[in-house]
């Protein structure tokens, strides 16, 4: 490697760890909100179905933008501008202490999600430029294990301000500070590299198609759409955890703090396998996703942390590898677009299939293990196809 070489792959790193402390502090303020959002909307007086609506239009709003936001950050090539309305919009969690009636908790609560919209197809587009230089799945392992220790911080915080005598209004009152701290360093990573796409030939790869819907991205949503699907959530294994007494209400947290570490380890690891041996790496998640509902849905306390640390597993290879991997199949010119399309099937496939599984649990368990395993080995034939394409062979 030159010199030259060694300055650009250090640039790219620097500024790939630059965003990844502005997702750390971001997931301090979301995250460290999100285990406190449903009961204070009950403390302003909404009832469980309220609570239900909010939660469901904010995740619906926050996915269904995404298609909006990418195809607009694609044509303009504003990705920075995006990027910054993204994060701006997360002000609107510590303004919820001064929220006086629920629906005034719910316009804040649904702007952040939007907020996430907006950011989301732009930020992971300007990463996929830094993170050619260094790997995509080292890159995008970086960030989402950087990403997870928010995950972590943030509820430990509201925990400790909680514990100590403090409310809910002081808890949102002390998030201004990491969400004044995402900005200041946004505007760094802006000043730093403000064209990123400069990191990545702007010459599209002849393996590429210079278009969306390629055979090969069609291939890949039906997998994501697939493998999400049957990949039970945390709040119905929460859920099940709660009324079948498995565990306490002070354990329950604890082990999704353990999922999230979990997740931040993985990212790295899968990262590096990611830019070895590329898309059959995703193996991993149906392989693994088969498991987790046997596990995480019995009434064994051992059984539960250990299909717990699966999921935290899967989830780290859906957050980085299968995000890398959008950029490794789209072109340049479209990746905004892609990544739109993919969050958006990302986030359609998690609710229904949440959604589902939900049902299937009030009938029986037995009926959405059954589920969650046939979406999981549908997937592989797609993972199988997708692999011998040769427009799916990363660069």
């Amino acid at each position: 490697m030159n010199k030259k070489a060694s300055q650009k792959r250090t640039k790219a790193l620097q500024f790939i760890v630059l965003m990844g402390l502005v997702s750390l502090f971001g997931d301090i303020v979301y995250e460290g909100s999100r285990g406190v959002i449903g009961p204070y909307l009950a403390l302003l007086g909404a009832s469980a179905s309220v609570v239900g609506l909010v939660g469901g239009l904010g995740e619906f709003i926050g996915y269904a933008l995404r298609l909006f936001s990418g195809f607009i950050a694609d044509r303009t090539k504003a990705y920075w501008l995006f990027t910054f309305i993204g994060y701006g919009l997360l002000f609107s969690i510590p303004l919820l202490s001064l929220a006086n009636t629920w629906w005034v908790a719910a316009i804040f609560i649904i702007l952040e999600r939007a907020g996430k919209a907006f950011r989301s197809p732009a930020r992971d587009t300007i990463l996929s430029y830094a993170t050619k230089e260094v790997g995509r799945g080292f890159g995008f392992g970086i960030h989402e294990a950087l990403d997870q220790i928010g995950a972590i911080i943030g509820p430990l915080i509201f925990s400790f301000i909680l514990f100590f005598g403090g409310d809910y209004r002081s808890g949102f009152s002390i998030l201004w500070i990491p969400a004044l701290v995402v900005i200041g360093i946004l505007l760094i990573a802006r000043n730093q590299l403000p064209h990123p796409e400069k990191l990545e030939t702007t010459k599209e790869p002849e393996n590429k198609d210079n278009k969306i819907f390629s055979r090969t991205f069609i291939l890949y949503s039906l997998f994501t759409f697939l493998a999400v699907a049957g990949f039970a959530n945390f709040p119905l294994i929460s859920y099940h955890l709660k009324i079948e007494s498995i565990m306490s209400d002070v354990q329950i947290p604890t082990l999704f703090a353990l999922a999230m570490g979990v997740d931040a380890l993985i990212a790295l690891l899968i990262g590096r396998a990611y830019d070895r041996v590329g898309l059959r790496t995703l193996i991993v998640i149906p392989f693994l996703s088969l498991f987790i509902p046997f596990l995480a849905f019995s009434n064994s306390m051992v059984s539960a942390i250990i299909g717990i640390i699966l999921w935290g597993i899967v989830l780290g290879v859906h957050e980085t590898i299968m995000r890398a991997a959008v950029a490794d199949l789209t072109s340049i010119s479209h990746r905004g677009s892609a990544y739109g399309i993919f969050n958006t099937i990302y986030g359609l496939s998690w609710l229904l299939g949440g959604a589902l599984m939900g049902i299937l649990y009030e009938i029986s368990v037995s009926y959405l293990i059954i589920f969650a395993v046939l979406f999981e080995l549908a997937s592989i034939p797609l993972l199988l196809i997708l692999e011998r394409e040769p427009k799916a062979q990363t660069d």
